[in-house]
């Protein structure tokens, strides 16, 4: 076969499809390009993914913020003072909540979950919310309770001053009426600062002041009625003779 035969014959083959080495090899490039391309199309997409989900696990501060603005309301409402067992309840599930998001920050980022966190905290604002609707009708309840203590401090002075009015003034007893009526004007200038603490709606503190007040002017009037009745015994006993 002379050399121009075999020149045609080669390229004869080459039309009907057959692959010379350097071009198979070329081929096998491309496709390895190709496979290179779609895997790092594929990592890019996978990082998005995690990128996206590291930022869904980011610490709730919204919620956060409501549930201690809840709690501050309260307080500031007066939930320790008028309602100590429940403030301590929310302040107690408000620091479980803060807790549990302190432990999802300690996680490395892509195990943090702050689902159960939110949920706590949004319980305890809920708590905190009823909390600071209770202490109205509980303040309310102190108010009627120490204007009602008021108007008794006032009617047992009343009764005291009239029954000092009354006294008998025997030997020895005119210092002991005196002294009497002196812890009553004792009584009588505390009345002022009662009104302030009812003003200041400090209720429970009026409450108090005022139950200490009608106690010793009810003392008062008792002794000044047991002066009274000695008395009474004394000149029964002098008729009799």
């Amino acid at each position: 076969m002379t050399a121009k035969a075999a020149e045609a014959l080669d390229l004869t083959k080459t039309e009907q499809g057959t692959a010379s080495p350097k071009e198979v090899t070329n081929k096998t490039n491309k496709e390895e390009k190709i496979l290179m391309k779609r895997v790092l199309k594929f990592g890019l997409y996978g990082l998005l993914i995690m990128l996206f989900l590291v930022g869904c696990a980011k610490q709730p501060q919204e919620n956060i913020d409501a549930a201690k603005k809840a709690v501050d309301e309260g307080k500031a409402a007066g939930s320790d003072k008028y309602l100590p067992a429940d403030a301590k309840k929310v302040n107690d599930s408000l620091a479980a909540a803060l807790n549990e998001v302190k432990t999802q920050d300690d996680k490395f980022s892509l195990f943090r979950n702050y689902d159960k966190a939110k949920e706590m905290l949004a319980q305890a604002k809920s708590d905190a919310e009823k909390v600071k609707a209770d202490i109205a009708v509980k303040k309310e309840e102190a108010k009627k309770n120490a204007m009602a203590g008021q108007e008794a401090v006032v009617s047992s002075l009343k009764e005291a001053k009239a029954l000092l009015a009354r006294a008998p003034m025997g030997k020895g007893s005119k210092a002991d009426v005196e002294a009497l009526k002196g812890d009553l004007k004792g009584i009588e200038d505390g009345l002022p600062e009662l009104q302030q603490l009812i003003d200041k709606e400090d209720y429970l503190a009026a409450n108090d002041k005022a139950k200490a007040m009608k106690e010793k002017a009810d003392g008062i009037a008792n002794q000044v009625k047991e002066a009274m009745s000695k008395v009474k015994v004394k000149k029964g006993a002098k008729g009799r003779k």
